[in-house]
């Protein structure tokens, strides 16, 4: 899956979007997606600029954002640009390794559970192999409401 395809998929945007690419996926059930990490990324001028680090919290917005597009996959249709996925929690996150600039982070989610609108996903991303982070992930999809 592009990048266009994405675009169709989450409402997210640039500096927000942080999947760059779907692997594989396998409908309703796991998804394979990358991110590539460049010096260009607005977070790392102040995180840290003497040795640039990508923020846990966006390395787990990435996995959020891969696993969102799973559970839109999964309905077999584009959201439309109502449609958002919410963070509903977030357990056992461990980070294990930084991720810089260079780096390509492979976004791995399947989902654990879904009931009544609410998904419970397992997920990791790993950097040549070697485990960065994982963590638990619930989130449900809801109408977004302008304010």
């Amino acid at each position: 899956m592009d990048i266009q395809h994405i675009l169709r998929k989450l409402p997210h945007r640039y500096p927000m979007l942080l999947v760059d690419r779907v692997l594989e996926i396998e409908r309703g059930v796991r998804i394979k997606a990358l991110k590539n990490v460049t010096i260009n990324e607005p977070f790392f001028s102040g995180h840290f600029p003497a040795r640039p680090v990508m923020p846990g919290v966006l390395m787990l917005e990435a996995l959020a954002q891969a696993a969102a597009i799973l559970s839109f996959d999964a309905l077999g249709e584009d959201p439309g640009e109502d449609t958002v996925v919410y963070f509903a929690g977030i357990d056992g996150a461990r980070f294990k390794r930084p991720v810089g600039p260079g780096d390509q982070l492979v976004l791995e989610a399947s989902i654990d559970r879904a009931k009544a609108g609410i998904y419970r996903y397992k997920a990791r991303a790993t950097v040549d192999g070697l485990l960065a982070v994982e963590a638990e992930l619930m989130c449900t999809m809801r109408k977004a409401v302008p304010g």
